[in-house]
This record gives C-alpha cells, sequence and structure tokens, in this order.
C-alpha cells in the first residue's frame, strides 16, 4: 500500500518514497529533508501514534498526516490532538490525499517563513524590547503589521523609527516584496517629485528616459516616507492621490498607473504645529494617522540601555576585531545610564562605538566614551513642598517600580544596599 500511494503523489509531481516500516521512517527522516509524512495507525512494532510521537520530538516542523479504518476513529482524533496535520479514512482516493498532503507543504512552509520573520525582527539592528514602553510598542506593531492601512510612527531623531518601519515590513504579508524608504528632506522639490511618482521621458530637461519612481518600484510592497513633515506643501494633494486612488500618474504622463503600496510615514515633528501653521495639509495627515505609534525616547526607557550597549558593543567589536576593548569600566557605565541621550539609540550606538575604537586597553573608560557631563537628565519638580524623607520613600517605590520590583538592581542603581532600600521603602 505505501508503494501504491507513493507512485499515486508521484504521478501528482510530488516527491514521495515508500518505507515498509516506522522505524524505516525514522531512520529516512534522520537523514533527508522531509515535509510530510504519511502513515498507517496500525503497524506491527512501533505504531502510528509512537512514530507521531518521535516526529514530534525530533523534528516538530515535519507534517504528519495518518490513515486509519473507519473502526479507529477514535485513535485517529487522539493523532490530531498530539499534533498531526490531518487524518484520511480508508479507503480514499489518491485525490484526496494529494489536496491535503500539497496544504500540508503550503502550511510548513508559511510556518518557516514566519518563523524566519520572527528570527529577523529579533535581531534589528537596536530593537531591544525590556521596558514597558517598548513593550506597548511592539505589541502594537504586532497587531498592525498584517493589515494594509498607512501607519505614522512618530518620535524624536534616534528613536528607531526606520527600524520599525522594517519590523512592520518584515512582520506583514508583503514581506517578501520591495521595501523602499526615501527621506522627503533629502531632495529638492522637482527631484523629489520625480523620485517619488517617477516620470516620462522628455518631461523635463536632463529626462532622457522613462523612470517609475519610488511607488512603482515598491509595487506590492511597503514605502517608508521620512520625514514627513518635509514633503513640500505641492506634492501633498498627488501623495493623497495616491493613497485614495492607488494610482501614481508619473511627471508627464496623461495616465496613471495602479499600484498597490503600503505606505508608512515618520516624523520627529510635531504635525499638528504643522497643519497649523500650513505646512501640512490637515486631510493628508488624517489620511495617514490611522494607525499611529509613538516611540519612547531612549531616557524614558534606561531599562533598554544595559542590553542596547552590550549589542552595539559586539557589533563594534566584531567590525573591528584588533580593537583592544572587552567591556567597561565602572564608571562608564554609569556615565551611560546617566547620560540624557538626546540623539537617542542612535547617539548610543555611535558612543559605544567611539568607545571601542579610541579604547587604550581592555577596559573602555568613561573619558574614552567622549560623553559631554553636562548633558544629563533634568529632574524637574512640582505641587507642594515636601519633607526629604517623604521624597526619598517616593522615589525609592517608583524606582522599584521601574525594575519591575526587582530590589537587588534597584539599590545597586540607587547606589545603596538592600537594607537600606527596605528602609527607605517601609520609612513612615
Amino acid at each position: 500500500m505505501a508503494e501504491m500511494l507513493a507512485d499515486g503523489l508521484g504521478d501528482h509531481e510530488l516527491d514521495a518514497t515508500a518505507c515498509g516500516s516506522a522505524r524505516a521512517a525514522l531512520a529516512m527522516i534522520a537523514t533527508t529533508e522531509v515535509d510530510v509524512v504519511v502513515t498507517d495507525l496500525r503497524m506491527p512494532d512501533l505504531d502510528g501514534l509512537a512514530l507521531l510521537d518521535a516526529i514530534r520530538s525530533r523534528n516538530p516542523d515535519i507534517q504528519v498526516i495518518v490513515m486509519t479504518a473507519y473502526g479507529a476513529i477514535d485513535s485517529a482524533v487522539e493523532a490530531i490532538r498530539k499534533g498531526a496535520y490531518h487524518y484520511l479514512t480508508k479507503p480514499f482516493k489518491v485525490g484526496e490525499l494529494v489536496i491535503f498532503v500539497n496544504r500540508a507543504v503550503a502550511e510548513r512552509a508559511l510556518r518557516r517563513e514566519a518563523a524566519m520573520l520572527r528570527k529577523q525582527v529579533g535581531a534589528h539592528r537596536g530593537l531591544v524590547a525590556h521596558s514597558p514602553a517598548m513593550q506597548r510598542v511592539l505589541g502594537i506593531v504586532e497587531r498592525v503589521a498584517s493589515t494594509m492601512v498607512p501607519v505614522l510612527i512618530t518620535g524624536e531623531t534616534g528613536t528607531g523609527k526606520g527600524a520599525i518601519a522594517r519590523v512592520l515590513h518584515a512582520a506583514s504579508t508583503r514581506a517578501a516584496e520591495p521595501f523602499v524608504a526615501l527621506n522627503c528632506a533629502a531632495l529638492p522639490e522637482q527631484l523629489l517629485e520625480s523620485e517619488l511618482f517617477g516620470h516620462v521621458k522628455g518631461a523635463f530637461t536632463g529626462a532622457i528616459a522613462d523612470h517609475p519612481g519610488l511607488f512603482v518600484a515598491a509595487d506590492r510592497g511597503t514605502v517608508l516616507l521620512d520625514e514627513l513633515a518635509d514633503l513640500p506643501i505641492a506634492l501633498q494633494p498627488k501623495l493623497l492621490r495616491v493613497l485614495e486612488t492607488g494610482t501614481v500618474r508619473p511627471v508627464g504622463a496623461t495616465q496613471e498607473r495602479p499600484v498597490d503600496v503600503r505606505v508608512i510615514a515618520a516624523t520627529h515633528r510635531d504635525l499638528r504645529t504643522a497643519v497649523t501653521t500650513g505646512t501640512l495639509r490637515e486631510d493628508l495627515l488624517y489620511r495617514l494617522n490611522v494607525l499611529p505609534i509613538e516611540l519612547p525616547p531612549l531616557r524614558d526607557r534606561r531599562e533598554d540601555i544595559p542590553p542596547l550597549t552590550d549589542y552595539f558593543f559586539g557589533d563594534a567589536v566584531a567590525r573591528h576585531p584588533a580593537a583592544a576593548a572587552r567591556t567597561f569600566s565602572r564608571a562608564a557605565l554609569r556615565c551611560l545610564l546617566d547620560h540624557a541621550w538626546p540623539g537617542n539609540v542612535r547617539e548610543l550606538a555611535h558612543v559605544v562605538e567611539r568607545g571601542v575604537l579610541l579604547a587604550s586597553n581592555q577596559e573602555i573608560s568613561s573619558e574614552e566614551l567622549g560623553l559631554d557631563p553636562t548633558v544629563m537628565p533634568v529632574l524637574q519638580f512640582s505641587g507642594d513642598v515636601v519633607a526629604l524623607n517623604e521624597i526619598q520613600r517616593r522615589y525609592a517605590r517608583w524606582a522599584l517600580n521601574r525594575f519591575g520590583g526587582h530590589k537587588t538592581r534597584t539599590a545597586e542603581r540607587l547606589d545603596i544596599d538592600a537594607k537600606t532600600l527596605n528602609r527607605w521603602l517601609s520609612d513612615d
């Protein structure tokens, strides 16, 4: 029967091999890439359920389809509970098996692609989300990645808006299609219009050939419009039309061309202020601000500074293997934690690389980081004046909350011992 089914699957352009026993199948799986196993339930020595368990423990990516007689439906249901992809009741036609084998192959491919995307997202440069603020951001990203509506990413310069845009693309159904990014502040108006929407030959001086433009280049994919607030007001109606109609007209053309593009916009500016001052159309803001994502500055996610530092340090050492640096001094680590980071994650990456390059020995000193000691976090006070011990208690509780209730880390950060921290927390 195994040989007959293998021949039948082969007739439908599926590469199938017959095995005379479950142990022979396990031996083959150990040395051969296999997408799907089709197995009987009732077999001597090692039955189908035992084979399923062995496959799930060794290679859970392999899909398993079980065959069973009508009288053994309960066993088939048990196989599904244990992770089998599907079961077929004998007798069945080969064409029916072909349908489910093809589906199983397709589902396995989707699972592997999703795993690859998760790995890419998790390893993306500068994307560390240990802090509650960034956990909330990535939670939003996960929920909106598969949608097709525009996303507006806001945040200070250097917070990682471009990285989040790439994660959105990588986690979407468009991941295999182009991702095209353009800085709206980088080009003069005429060149920007041509770069975005394309032009036809002879549209202007120097247009010696047709140019498709970024929207056409990103068809079925994603376009990131960075620094949206710097998009010239004259081009904003044209962008709005692309968003509303899904068509683009190149400069000098008389006909529009359909494009299927998801638009992600990013800016460090206050877009409401831009609307008030007349540099941004309000209808364009409403069209783009469907799914807003605001990235917190690094000073508001200090829990992420140590893991970000570790990541950038490893990256810098790998790119500069001749550098002497192997670690940071305690003073240098304190400087990294205390700095205000006006340039955010981008500034941290540059500072860590500078420390690696300038270190005179294995331990990077605070001086070799090159940080301005005057750029420190600004503590702001408001409300009634209270006793110092009350401030001490409130601050200790706030710090403990910032470190997720971890008293040892809180005490180390406050530069006190655990006994003192407990006294501060319980002081009346």
